[in-house]
């Protein structure tokens, strides 16, 4: 079902016990050992998947609507004041391991975490430029 030494498959698939909220024929949900907020936890699917570019579109439809009921919930059980959902995919992204996964980070006033970047400047020539190159019309 997943590559051999890849820590996600073994979690995935109960190989590794970990402290599941969810699971289902596809997805096994757990909390993240280093959460970033109370309650982070991640999506994995139990095929193995290196990153997004990988994952087949019906495991992304069944992804990004599992998050979503999971975010509900545990927006629900937890107080959460917000959430983020967080997908890295390849080094440069800040993906560590390369197994596809999906974050789930129930966000408090206050709390500390933070996805941040510092604001660049985009020019309207280099908009158009952008344009041209990504868009599928």
């Amino acid at each position: 079902m997943g590559k051999e030494n890849c820590i996600f498959c073994k979690i995935a698939n109960g190989g590794i016990p970990s402290s599941t909220i969810y699971e289902d024929e596809d997805f096994r949900v757990f909390l993240d050992l280093n959460p970033a907020t109370k309650g982070h936890a991640l999506i994995v699917p139990k095929v193995h998947y290196a990153d997004l570019f990988e994952l087949d579109d019906e495991l992304a439809v069944k992804a990004i609507l599992l998050a979503k009921r999971l975010a509900e919930r545990m927006k629900d059980a937890l107080g959460c004041d917000g959430f983020n959902l967080v997908q890295n995919n390849g080094a440069a992204a800040g993906q560590t391991i390369f197994h596809f996964h999906l974050h789930l980070i129930p966000r408090y006033e206050q709390d500390g975490a933070g996805i941040a970047w510092n604001p660049g400047k985009v020019s309207s020539e280099e908009l158009k430029e952008l344009v041209q190159l990504i868009s599928e019309t």
